[in-house]
């Protein structure tokens, strides 16, 4: 054995730990890659990265977004961030940024603030729309279209097919101007129903989301609410029945007798769409959710004032206006009805009303009746004459009298008219003194003064018969 292969034995060994370490590097790089523990973060475009400020000029600020890369804010870019924000940066900060392009013509990656923050506006309506929540917003403008909604930093969109009835009720007209126009700056709650980010279209809807959002609301304003509040609406439908009206964003109903104090046949008489009025809490049922309103408790009641003129047992003169089987309504003033029950219109018994009186009939009637909690005047015709008022007639016309009186001692008629009725007050005088004389001439003829004694006595009718006996037997 030569000194060579001597050499190539002893070196055989150490080749092979050699060969062996090599494979073994090999594999667990390979291993490394595989498993994904081995990557470098190297920066693509679309990506959203935190970086670090390394530098802020007036043009540009310079980001560092890690494995020794750096990028730059452009001039363009810089333009959409607000002063107020750009004056809080500080070299050193962490913020996100998205990665517009890695190639430019610097050489560096170019990079925007704003679009990192619309990013995280697009994931947060991406979870909205999953989630089926709802957005909270303020409608910031609108096209002829529908209302414009600021999202974050994203403008969404509201058609106006998606605007909730109650608002578009609420605001009508013949441009976008006259539909949209008071719309702006209003709050509104709308879920998402479409979000596509590459050609930037976010679509809300009101309407989806308005029969959820009223409910919660009612059960927030049933809590708070109690009877006899007063609250600020705005009347947002009309119905046969009564009105709607929407108070704190939820709604409740003015039925048509509470609407008005004067007698309507439908809501629109009074009230229209859009208009803001002032509502009474009278009744709450929490288990059905129902808010009953009234507007005319808050209004003076004409009727107690008018009624005020009148008292039982007053006789006024009525207009027969309708009959019913159960009685006879009659007008006794311009808009003041009473009820003559059918057993207030005859002494003898009447089946209908019209065996006695018609509509149109002009009747004196006697008021029995004055109910101001029911709002009710009972009146009576059989009643007219009845001697149990014989002293409310006698004082009531002492009261037209007296009235009569005042009004004479106001008034100065001229003197040719005190002449007239002083002449006619002389001659009444004088006739009733004539009248009185004659009737005392009649009965002094008639009547003998008892303190005078009658010169001759009357002749008894015996003694008359006895003179005629005794003349027939003398004859």
């Amino acid at each position: 054995m030569d000194q060579s292969d001597v050499l190539d034995e002893q070196e055989t060994p150490v080749e092979k730990n050699k060969e062996e370490e090599t494979s073994s590097d090999s594999l667990s790089m390979k291993a490394l890659l595989e498993t994904g523990e081995l990557t470098l973060d190297l920066p693509r475009k679309g990506d959203i990265r935190k970086g670090v400020i390394a530098s802020i000029t007036e043009e540009e600020i310079l980001v560092s977004i890690g494995a020794k890369s750096e990028g730059v804010i452009p001039p363009r870019e810089l333009e959409h961030i607000p002063e107020e924000e750009r004056a809080k940066f500080k070299v050193g900060d962490e913020i996100s940024v998205y990665i517009l392009s890695l190639d430019s013509r610097q050489g560096g990656v170019l990079l925007s603030y704003g679009r990192a923050l619309e990013e995280d506006d697009w994931t947060n309506a991406e979870e909205l729309m999953k989630n089926n929540e709802v957005f909270e917003g303020i409608i910031e403008s609108f096209n002829k279209g529908g209302l414009i909604v600021q999202m974050g930093r994203l403008r969404a969109f509201v058609p106006g097919s998606q605007v909730s009835n109650a608002r578009r009720m609420a605001y009508k007209g013949d441009t976008p101007e006259q539909r949209w126009g008071k719309m702006v700056g209003e709050p509104l709650v709308a879920r998402v129903i479409e979000v596509d980010r590459q050609r930037r279209r976010l679509i809300l809807s009101e309407r989806s989301a308005s029969t959820e959002s009223r409910d919660s609301l009612k059960e927030r304003l049933l809590e708070e609410l109690h009877e006899g509040d007063m609250r600020t609406g705005r009347v947002t439908s009309l119905a046969e029945f009564g009105a709607f009206v929407n108070i704190n964003g939820a709604d409740g109903l003015v039925h048509l007798s509470e609407i008005s104090w004067e007698r309507i046949s439908d809501p629109s008489e009074v009230l229209e769409v859009g208009q803001e009025v002032e509502v009474k809490v009278i009744s709450i049922d929490r288990e059905r959710k129902r808010i009953g309103l009234s507007l005319r408790q808050l209004q003076d009641d004409p009727w107690i004032e008018k009624v005020s003129r009148y008292q039982v047992g007053q006789l006024v003169e009525g207009n027969i206006t309708r009959l019913a089987k159960f009685g006879a309504f009659a007008r006794i003033d311009d808009d003041m009805e009473g009820l003559i029950h059918v057993s207030e219109l005859s002494d003898e018994r009447v089946e209908h009303p019209k065996e006695v009186i018609k509509e149109g009939d002009q009747a004196t009637l006697r008021i029995i009746k004055i109910d101001k909690k029911r709002r009710r005047i009972g009146l009576s015709l059989r009643k007219v004459d009845s001697g149990a008022f014989r002293d409310v007639d006698w004082e009531m016309t002492l009261a037209e009298i007296d009235e009569y009186d005042e009004a004479a001692d106001d008034s100065e008629p001229e003197p040719e008219l005190i002449e007239e009725v002083s002449d006619d007050l002389t001659a009444g005088d004088n006739d009733d003194a004539d009248d009185e004389g004659g009737e005392e001439e009649t009965e002094a003829e008639t009547t003998p003064d008892e303190s005078e004694e009658p010169t001759e006595a009357p002749e008894d009718e015996t003694s008359a018969e006895e003179n005629e006996e005794e003349s027939g037997e003398e004859e």
